[in-house]
Order: C-alpha cells, then structure tokens, then sequence
C-alpha cells in the first residue's frame, strides 16, 4: 500500500469533519493524519489528509470525497511538487549532565527551545516525516516524557 496526500478546500460549515472522518469509518479506510486550518480565502478551510492505499482505493475515496456538499476540491499532492511538514513538540529529560548533548542535537536539527525547567525541557522541531523520526530517535536515550505531533500539512509548490 502507498502513502497519499490529499489537500481538501472546504466550506467552514460545523459538522464538515465530522462528515468527512464518518465518510472514512463507514468505508473501513484509515486516516494516517488529518489535519485542518484556515485558509487565505474566508469562509473556507483546507484539510490535509494522509491515507494508505493503491491507486483505486485513492479513486474511491476521491469520488467519496466529491459527493460531500461541503467539498469544494480535491487535490492530491504528489512529493515532488509539493512541500511537506510536520511540527512536533518533544518534552525530554535533562539533567546538568545531558543538557549540552541534548542543546547540540536540537541546533543540528535546527529545533527550538520552547520552554526549560530543571528536569526537562520542551523543543519545537519542525520537518518532513524522516526528519522528526531521527529528531526523536536521538533523544530516545535522554529520556522523552511527552511527544505531540500536528500531522502532516503540505502545499503544492505551483498553480494546478
């Protein structure tokens, strides 16, 4: 099974996600990631979803997708013409000892230090799916308490 992008334009109507994850439960297909925000056109939202399957499931979904009231279009965007990104916050314990390790890794990561206490300390990183993974991987052994993640969001890099 492959990895598809959808970017949804939709009408900021309550209920629309609500229709379109119900849309998905009742077809028994899987919502990797989902996420939503505003967009530069009023009255409008774009939803970035991320779903498992080969070319004619990805139909499927798209002619499912289409017969919501609420959808106003459909993209699907490919990685080589599109930009991808996830954010994700990462708690990770630190102690006088691993502090200067742990600082070294988030500025090779290009990371940002979003809160310190004595014990532990809140790093933004933000990046495409593999980099986060490494990010997290690395700081596995320091001790991770909590990790939170947007989801993927992406933009097509021209005009379509």
């Amino acid at each position: 099974m492959e990895k598809h992008v959808l970017s949804l334009l939709v009408e900021d109507q309550p209920g629309v996600t609500s229709r379109i994850s119900g849309l998905f439960t009742r077809r028994g297909y899987n919502i990797e990631s989902f996420s939503s925000g505003s967009t530069e056109l009023p009255g409008m939202t774009r939803i970035t979803l991320v779903v498992n399957g080969d070319r004619e499931i990805l139909e499927q979904i798209q002619k499912q997708l289409n017969k919501l009231i609420d959808v106003v279009s459909i993209k699907e965007l490919k990685p080589q013409d599109s930009v991808y990104r996830e954010l994700a916050l990462v708690k990770v314990s630190t102690n006088d000892e691993n502090r200067a390790s742990v600082l070294e890794v988030v500025n090779i990561f290009r990371g940002k230090v979003i809160d310190v206490a004595t014990d532990c300390m809140i790093v933004e990183v933000t990046g495409e799916h593999r980099k986060l993974e490494a990010f997290i991987d690395l700081m596995k052994p320091h001790g991770i308490k909590e990790i939170v993640r947007t989801g993927l969001t992406a933009l097509g890099r021209k005009d379509n």
